[in-house]
């Protein structure tokens, strides 16, 4: 048996039950660090927990990469790569651009995934037939944008402030050539992207778990995403997507420099 579409939408209901009621809540956060602010809720742990459980009973041999609790069985050759709550610091001000992120790995590659906000009712799902977006406008497949060149790019990044030195110079270089930039969308500027309503996402300091969910959807939709040296994406690191072959080749060529 291999995982289907309607078994993400399993592990995305079973995520929903835990973080949706939570949202809004005024519910009690954790800091992760002794110096800084890296925010967990009781909601990301009783979300990661569910999903677990799910795919412990339904794919015992397959490995587990998490954001709460730890991995398993990363040597096995599917691997589930999961956050539950992706923009904890956008899920505790209330802004609705957190997400569930779920994604499968194959020998490292990933294969399959899904982006879910909850509140919105929107999941950006792919696997090998492309990527599919069912919510409040239906269901419809996804495609990105064709955009011809830097200069006509919606760019997102989480927060500039996450740059610094030369990847700073970088970002901002890239920055000011498009024609507009909006911050602090987390993993929702991922799914604008593969819908096809922004071009560029650039961003630094990520995890695998905040990717493996997202590598399927971008590219199923026709979009690149790969590290700032053209590497594959999956390790995380510093991340470029783009809906176009005509935006990456113009931003990573400034990236590289």
């Amino acid at each position: 048996m291999f995982p289907d579409r309607s078994f993400f939408n399993r592990l995305a209901e079973a995520a929903r039950a835990e973080t949706l009621p939570r949202f809004r809540s005024g519910l009690d956060v954790t800091n992760k660090l002794s110096s800084g602010f890296d925010p967990v809720t009781e909601g990301d742990r009783a979300a990661e927990l569910a999903m677990r459980a799910l795919i412990e009973e339904n794919f015992p041999d397959h490995g587990i990469l998490g954001e709460e609790h730890g991995n398993v069985g990363l040597d096995r050759e599917y691997v589930w790569v999961i956050d539950p709550i992706d923009g904890t610091r956008a899920f505790i001000s209330g802004v609705p651009v957190w997400g569930t992120l779920i994604g499968l790995q194959k020998a490292g590659r990933a294969i399959m995934g899904m982006i879910e906000q909850p509140f919105t009712g929107e999941r950006y799902f792919a696997d090998q037939n492309g990527s599919i977006y069912t919510g409040p406008e239906g269901e419809r497949r996804l495609a990105t944008r064709q955009c011809d060149t830097l200069s006509n790019a919606i760019l997102f990044t989480t927060s500039p402030h996450l740059f610094a030195g030369e990847e700073m110079e970088k970002y901002r270089e890239i920055e000011s050539q498009v024609r507009l930039f909006r911050y602090g969308c987390d993993c929702y500027a991922y799914a604008l992207l593969a819908a096809g309503h922004i071009d560029l996402v650039v961003e630094n300091s990520l995890k695998p778990y905040d990717v493996g969910g997202i590598i399927p959807v971008i590219e199923g939709a026709g979009g690149i995403i790969t590290t700032w040296d053209g590497g594959r994406p999956e390790n995380g690191g510093s991340i470029i997507a783009a809906g176009s072959q005509a935006v990456y080749e113009q931003a990573i060529a400034i990236l590289q420099r």
